[in-house]
């Protein structure tokens, strides 16, 4: 059929389908600009982060101390203080830790016991000034006291012999090793127990008595006395004698040096060795 033919469908005619052609592309629509980031204002979060800390700072420092804050800081200063000399006499003590219950007993008993003889020597004295202040003869009275007191004296001095109840002391030293610092520690354990009178071999012990070592023995006031070693003491037996015991004492100390000591008590110690009394150079009675 031609195309002038009647019934013909030309090209342009709107009955005719047109042939698909690729889809059109449709534009893209304009992507939205971004919102511009605004710097956050003086007074935002920022802001009020910094000004905390800066206050926390100005609050620290310079710091300001109350007079309660200040109290208590001496207060917890003294506590510890205490505390720590606390601690430090605790472990001072720790001899007495392996101490066995009859041991500890013992030493509590024996401090008892020194508590009541200052007791008594105070009564006593106190006593004597009353007899003094009361007695029709004020002058008799002390007379007599002067006279037990120069007995007393005398006993201490080592110029007159004493005898009473207390203990002996045997110290056998076969290997040599006891020294005289050792025996110096007896000495003076059984002062502090009440020994009212010692001697050591044929030495009077005094107030003013030394000890040092020497060859084959140990001297006594420049006396050399040899092994072995004998006290004669007096005093109240029941004193003395756990003086010695005690956990960490003399007889142990000894012990370990590989000597032996035997302690007795006995009711009756004589005590004959005697000093010369000396005449003071230049001491003078402050009654002259």
């Amino acid at each position: 059929m031609r195309d002038d033919e009647p019934g013909a469908q030309g090209p342009d005619s709107g009955d005719a389908p047109r042939p698909a052609g690729p889809p059109r592309r449709q534009p893209l629509p304009e992507a939205a600009p971004a919102p511009a980031v605004e710097p956050p204002p003086e007074d935002g979060p920022a802001s009020a982060e910094l000004t905390g800390r800066q206050r926390l700072v100005k609050g620290l420092w310079p710091p300001r101390v109350t007079r309660a804050q200040l109290t208590v800081a001496v207060l917890l200063f003294v506590l510890g203080l205490g505390l720590a000399i606390q601690v430090r006499s605790t472990n001072d003590t720790g001899a007495l830790r392996g101490a066995r219950q009859d041991d500890l007993v013992r030493i509590l008993d024996e401090l008892d016991d020194r508590t009541e003889r200052l007791e008594d020597e105070k009564q006593r004295l106190e006593d004597q000034r009353t007899e003094l202040e009361n007695s029709s003869d004020q002058a008799e009275e002390a007379r007599r006291q002067t006279v037990e007191k120069e007995r007393q004296l005398g006993i201490l001095a080592g110029n007159v012999a004493a005898t009473g109840p207390g203990i002996t002391v045997t110290v056998q030293d076969a290997g040599g090793t006891v020294r005289a610092d050792m025996l110096l520690d007896a000495v003076q354990e059984l002062r502090a127990a009440g020994a009212e009178a010692i001697q050591v071999n044929d030495v009077r012990v005094v107030a003013g008595t030394y000890l040092s070592d020497g060859s084959g023995g140990v001297n006594v006031d420049g006396n050399k006395i040899t092994r072995p070693y004998r006290f004669k003491v007096i005093g109240n037996p029941q004193d003395l004698e756990p003086a010695l015991n005690i956990p960490g004492g003399v007889v142990q100390t000894l012990e370990k040096e590989q000597a032996t000591v035997v302690v007795t008590r006995e009711e009756k110690i004589v005590v004959d060795a005697l000093r010369p009394a000396e005449q003071p150079d230049y001491a003078r009675s402050s009654n002259e």
